[in-house]
């Protein structure tokens, strides 16, 4: 399996720049399983595509101001996109800076403060320890700028504050958001709930390595970064009863599939925190959900490979060539998709 078999042609016209005015005004393309046509709706559809007793499961994830640009000493720039935060105002970063400084060295950084170089690792990311006035997560939340995507030509603005944020956010760490829950507002969350649709939540701290392309041809070859995930007791919980009661499991975003499937002991969903790297792939059988809503993602990312193996990659690409056709907004602040699984998508995947 080939990183090139995940290529698909995108209008660069297509990327969604902006946020829409509302969070549900969003379009969604509704991918039944099967054969069954697409449906072009709304996401404010969504209750009428549910039923009672169904479990949504979001990412509570919350975005930090996790950029930050600075200088070396001998005046090179240096743009910093924090990874991770870590004790004692230490943090795992990415650099991107002409000439890669030397453990020991300084970045004076434009917000005030400086950065010592502690150790640069393998996979590319660097250990930094701040010297900033106060904790670190704190001194961001002044200091650090958004962190919008890479294909968002646009600096942040004071409504992405808001925008680049789900209404549920509560967890601090996150460098990129669920952007699937992004769609999300307190209308449609009563809409829900007055369905009779539950609610849940799981943390995946979203990091830096999400941008990160798949740089091998072969597909098995490829590393996934590491995140933090929290999948806690009530959640099982919850989803225990669901399924008990003949209810479904939807996961909203990729990150809640990656998550749930993480905390999976012998096929039974159980409580766990700490680091996954799960790389699903098409071959992998995802056995914690019943359907999954998501934006469109990149070509030749990981995250169009773990929709291709759920839908089915032949079903995922007819999809996509819809949207593309249908001129739906893609990427970040996209429109998104509700998929069922496909027929016959079984296998196992790659856990590392």
């Amino acid at each position: 399996m080939k990183t090139s078999d995940f290529h698909y042609d995108l209008p660069q016209e297509l990327i969604a720049q902006a946020p829409l005015p509302e969070r549900s005004a969003s379009r969604l393309l509704h991918v039944p399983p099967g054969d069954a046509c697409f449906a072009d709706l709304h996401v404010r559809d969504l209750p009428s595509l549910l039923r009672a007793g169904d479990l949504l499961v979001f990412n509570d994830t919350k975005v930090i101001p996790a950029r930050l640009f600075g200088a070396k000493a001998t005046g090179g720039r240096v743009e910093i996109l924090i990874e991770r935060l870590l004790p004692g105002n230490e943090a795992r970063a990415q650099l991107g800076v002409s000439k890669p400084p030397q453990p020991g060295s300084r970045i004076a950084l434009d917000a005030g403060g400086e950065a010592e170089v502690l150790a640069r690792f393998d996979d590319g990311f660097w250990q930094l320890r701040f010297q900033v006035e106060g904790p670190l997560e704190a001194w961001l939340q002044h200091a650090g700028q958004l962190p919008l995507p890479p294909y968002i030509e646009r600096r942040p603005d004071a409504a992405d504050a808001e925008r680049y944020q789900t209404v549920f956010a509560r967890e601090t760490g996150a460098v990129a958001a669920p952007t699937a829950g992004l769609h999300f507002d307190e209308p449609l969350l009563a809409a829900l709930r007055e369905r009779g649709v539950q609610t849940g939540h799981v943390t995946l701290h979203v990091g830096a390595g999400t941008f990160q392309p798949v740089r091998v041809d072969d597909v098995h070859n490829h590393r996934m970064h590491s995140e933090w995930i929290n999948v806690g007791a009530e959640l099982v919980s919850q989803v225990r009863r669901t399924r008990a009661a003949g209810g479904r499991v939807i996961a909203v975003g990729t990150t809640v599939v990656r998550a749930l499937e993480s905390a999976l002991v012998d096929g039974e969903l159980r409580p766990f925190a700490g680091d996954t790297s799960i790389f699903i792939f098409p071959g992998y059988r995802i056995r914690s959900i019943d359907a999954l809503m998501t934006n469109f993602h990149l070509p030749e990312s990981t995250l169009l490979m773990l929709v291709s193996a759920f839908a089915g990659k032949q079903r995922m690409f007819a999809a996509y060539e819809h949207a593309v056709r249908e001129r739906y907004r893609f990427f970040s602040y996209g429109d998104a998709m509700l998929l069922w699984p496909g027929e016959g998508e079984s296998g196992s995947g790659d856990l590392r």
